[in-house]
């Protein structure tokens, strides 16, 4: 399946915790002012990628702890994601795990998944959510994997589970 993509990175530190094969997907309509990767918001921009592809590359590495999705706005692109999460979650060869960020929150997602079946499916596939828009006036560099303090850390079976956001220390996974 084709996703439009505005890069890669293949052993990011700075995506999670561990060694993380971060797909930084291109199209984001929050315009975060100071946003790290404005890059990204062009919705035309980056280019086209195969999910197949992705998920054949990062296979190989055997350092990996798991995938980050990034961007841009990985919930703009759900149907492509929920195939490379898929891909992800049925492989055998080792147990990866899937972060995402968004710029939206878990309550906004939480809504969108009652109309988007893809939003809906690609929830349950992320175990973990950084949520929330980039806020300048609330940036922060003592935050783990969080640009601003408004920004959560949400373990999502449990969020799922309970209905509400559940966060988490990144530390403890």
């Amino acid at each position: 399946m084709q996703i439009r993509i505005a890069g890669i990175a293949q052993e990011s530190i700075v995506d999670g915790p561990g060694f993380r094969y971060a797909v930084f997907t291109q199209g984001c309509p929050h315009n975060c002012k100071g946003c790290h990767n404005p890059q990204t918001h062009d919705f035309s921009g980056g280019r086209l990628d195969d999910t197949q592809r992705i998920f054949e590359e990062l296979i190989k590495d055997p350092l990996l702890d798991g995938v980050t999705f990034s961007g841009g706005e990985p919930f703009c692109q759900c149907e492509a994601l929920c195939d490379l999460a898929g891909r992800i979650r049925a492989y055998k060869g080792r147990r990866l795990t899937v972060i995402s960020y968004t710029g939206f929150t878990f309550e906004q997602l939480l809504e969108r998944s009652r109309e988007d079946k893809f939003c809906r499916e690609l929830m349950g596939m992320v175990d973990y959510l950084v949520d929330g828009p980039f806020v300048l006036e609330k940036r922060s560099l003592e935050l783990k994997f969080r640009g601003s303090t408004n920004q959560r850390f949400i373990d999502m079976k449990r969020s799922l589970e309970e209905g509400r956001a559940v966060e988490i220390d990144p530390d403890s996974i």
